[in-house]
């Protein structure tokens, strides 16, 4: 057997070597290639991923992540953007300007089913405006979802879900939309006051509580809507109105307008007022939001900021109120990591999506483009975040495992992001991820192979004696062993293997 091993391996040319080396190290850059794709898109190694679903039950192992997951999934529900743009005035006038669409299909697509939820009943069914209307919101085109509007306009004149498509999509001003929108919040508000009065009727059907619920959706959007014109127009004290009547009818919404309040109280900088509103709002009972949360920490680091030193902080310790200001920081980057480096403007901006993931990188957007200039205004306030906000990573050493002040942080919030954040913006990735270990293996195998290669086709005979040397070091002992093994096996056995 081992002259027969020796016969082999002196047959063997050069030539196969190069062909074995480079063979070798394209198909080890194909699977590293692949890998590297597969863990930008998805967040995880492919061959780990089959390895864990698929071959590991073959051993009997069960890998057992279904728990973890539905915790995460239901933590990860999408919330409309209460700081969302208009598309014909904003979003259509940046894709005009750069031929990048602002807003994904996905997200899109969300809206859509928002405003057939909130705008139409089960009693609509069947009326030409609604059905022109159903058609407009699952229409992709712009242009065609503008004519469906204004054929239902032509249907019923004072049907308001019609108006508020044609503001929010075909105008490019911002004071045509906000006339339209005045027109359309009146015939809202008299709607929404005529089935009021109806509930107030001893006896309520179940038709009339659908058709009030139906105008009260109407109502708020239109208003909050006609607000946050007003608010982008500068007219910041009309909109503070709206909002105040809202939040104080609708104390509970869908539409999260105390955010919406919050931030324009922050423009007029009524500090005292704003901070009545998180009171109110920042309670454990109540869902948080980085509004919320980056709202408290400006608050309180603007009692100490403009005389923060880190220097001197460093020897004579935290103040009291310094020391609170910190905590809030550390309570909000905990809640969502994403939003210091927009602050900071360590990370490019982007428009803000129609929908965002708390706590994920889409949230940080929206809270960014309205409130960095918040944070800008208060003198220290970006200093001191500067200094204290990767202090919270030290505290959270294993972040999705568990957390301080919040739960762990879902993981699969990225890849959600992916899904409502435009293509041409790079996800900010929490916990950033380590590379894994069979893509390390992999590109190793690919640099050691692509070296062998070269260096074979370049000295070929010191090559090729090399691998004969390596290949007989390794073969001889093992030839050794089965040698001893035949010698100590009965012989019939031995006869019985070698007929094969």
């Amino acid at each position: 057997m081992v002259k027969t091993v020796n016969w082999f391996a002196e047959t063997l040319t050069p030539k196969f070597y190069v062909a074995l080396t480079g063979t070798s190290s394209f198909i080890s850059g194909i699977i590293l290639i692949f890998e590297w794709w597969y863990f930008k898109k998805y967040g995880v190694s492919f061959i780990e991923h089959v390895s864990l679903t698929h071959i590991s039950p073959w051993f009997g192992v069960d890998v057992d992540l279904g728990e973890g997951q539905s915790q995460h999934v239901s933590e990860c529900k999408v919330w409309r953007n209460p700081l969302n743009l208009f598309r014909g005035a904003e979003y259509q006038r940046f894709y005009a300007a750069t031929q990048k669409e602002p807003l994904t299909f996905h997200d899109m697509n969300l809206m859509s089913q928002d405003q057939q939820t909130f705008f139409v009943c089960e009693l609509d069914k069947g009326k030409p405006e609604c059905e022109l209307m159903l058609k407009a919101w699952r229409e992709r085109k712009p242009e065609q979802r503008i004519e469906f509007a204004k054929q239902a306009l032509e249907e019923k004149a004072d049907y308001v879900p019609a108006l508020l498509l044609i503001a929010e999509e075909e105008c490019t001003m911002l004071v045509d939309i906000e006339r339209i929108l005045r027109q359309a919040f009146k015939l809202a508000e008299t709607q929404f006051r005529k089935s009021a009065q109806a509930q107030q009727s001893n006896s309520v059907s179940p038709e009339q509580e659908v058709t009030h619920k139906r105008d009260s959706n109407i109502y708020v959007y239109a208003k909050r809507r006609l607000a946050m014109c007003l608010r982008r127009l500068k007219k910041i004290k009309e909109a503070v109105k709206l909002f105040r009547e809202l939040v104080k009818d609708f104390p509970v919404s869908p539409f999260n307008v105390h955010e919406n309040l919050i931030e324009a109280l922050l423009e007029l900088q009524q500090y005292p007022d704003v901070q009545s509103v998180l009171t109110r709002y920042d309670d454990i009972s109540l869902p948080k939001s980085a509004c919320i949360c980056y709202s408290v920490a400006l608050l309180k680091a603007r009692a100490v900021a403009d005389k923060f030193s880190p220097d001197i902080a460093s020897k004579r310790g935290l103040s009291t109120a310094e020391m609170a200001a910190v905590e809030a920081i550390h309570r909000a980057v905990e809640f969502n990591p994403h939003v210091p480096k927009y602050l900071l403007e360590m990370k490019p901006l982007v428009l803000p999506p129609e929908h965002i993931l708390k706590r994920g990188d889409s949230e940080a957007v929206a809270y960014s483009f309205y409130h960095l200039r918040h944070w800008m205004r208060i003198e220290g306030a970006l200093n001191l975040l500067h200094c204290t906000w990767e202090g919270t990573f030290r505290a959270l050493p294993n972040p999705l495992e568990s957390g301080q002040v919040f739960y762990p942080y879902p993981s699969v919030i990225e890849n959600m992001d992916k899904e409502i954040l435009p293509p041409f913006h790079d996800v900010s990735v929490y916990p950033k991820k380590e590379l894994p270990f069979f893509i390390l293996f992999t590109a190793g195998l690919c640099s050691v192979t692509a070296l062998l290669a070269i260096l074979t086709h370049k000295y070929p005979d010191k090559m090729a004696d090399l691998i004969r040397n390596i290949a007989f070091t390794i073969s001889d002992p093992l030839v050794l062993l089965a040698e001893r093994i035949f010698t100590i096996l009965p012989s019939a056995l031995h006869q019985y293997l070698t007929q094969f």
